[in-house]
């Protein structure tokens, strides 16, 4: 494995290599919605920046559990509601549209890779933008539900708090910490890194088995693997190419030398 933290040329150049001409599929996590400021959970300041997510188990179990979920779900969502993609969300779109990207995996909640024009989106946890009544199986849209929060609670100003990195909306329609991933939407990933060429990952330091499988099931398939997240990953000794700048910057030299090469 190779690895370099500047941008040196002969790195980029090597990445696009590996990826170039071939069917990719993009494997991304929290680092890639950093710049448009949603916080991650294991970046340089991550674990320092917050209390721990709630737990399925207690969500499910506890009443108290989930009315202070509810109260962290109000204060995360507005500033959560109104991040835009950057310029990693904008590049990945871009190899779609050029055919160089033929799926997406992503650990993240915030539909920022379909706001950015993304169409092949597999969302492992599912999205914030919808709440699903766990009893009737209702779907509501997030926004609608803020309003019903909040009048609920005149006189408390959410936008006072900080946000957290998975906004904190009460779930649902998210998989939560400790619950599994519904196996058919696991299965719909397999498949389709099963058909795929090389791995892109993308902002993700790997370490829930939830996005981590499908780096194991890339080595096991022999596909070339390039990772690029700030900091290290369980994937960094599986990896052909390892590039650990900002996803901003990279992503998009990255697509130049990717779509330069297929002219």
């Amino acid at each position: 494995m190779s690895s370099v933290r500047t941008g040196s040329s002969p790195e980029l150049a090597r990445a696009a290599e590996v990826l170039r001409r071939k069917r990719v599929v993009v494997l991304t996590g929290a680092g890639i919605s950093t710049e448009s400021g949603i916080p991650d959970y294991r970046g340089p300041d991550g674990p320092r920046r917050r209390s721990p997510p709630i737990q399925y188990r207690d969500f499910v179990a506890s009443e108290a559990t989930r009315a202070r979920y509810w109260a962290r779900s109000a204060i995360g969502w507005p500033h959560f509601s109104h991040a835009r993609p950057n310029a990693g969300h904008a590049t990945v779109a871009r190899l779609e549209r050029a055919g160089a990207v033929t799926g997406i995996i992503t650990q993240n909640v915030d539909r920022l890779h379909q706001a950015a024009g993304s169409h092949q989106v597999i969302e492992l946890h599912g999205a914030l933008a919808e709440v699903v009544c766990m009893q009737c199986g209702l779907i509501e849209d997030r926004d609608d539900l803020q309003e019903r929060l909040l009048a609920m609670n005149p006189g408390w100003h959410p936008e006072q708090y900080a946000i957290a990195p998975d906004g904190d909306a009460d779930l649902p329609d998210v998989v939560l910490f400790g619950e599994n991933v519904p196996k058919a939407r696991v299965e719909q990933a397999f498949a389709v890194v099963d058909a795929a060429d090389a791995l892109l990952v993308a902002g993700s330091s790997l370490a829930v088995f939830s996005g981590y499988r499908f780096v194991d099931r890339a080595t096991r398939l022999g596909i070339p693997i390039v990772v690029a997240n700030v900091g290290p990953t369980r994937a960094d000794s599986q990896a052909s190419v390892r590039l650990q700048e900002k996803l901003g910057s990279v992503l998009p030299a990255l697509a130049d030398l990717i779509l330069e090469g297929e002219r």
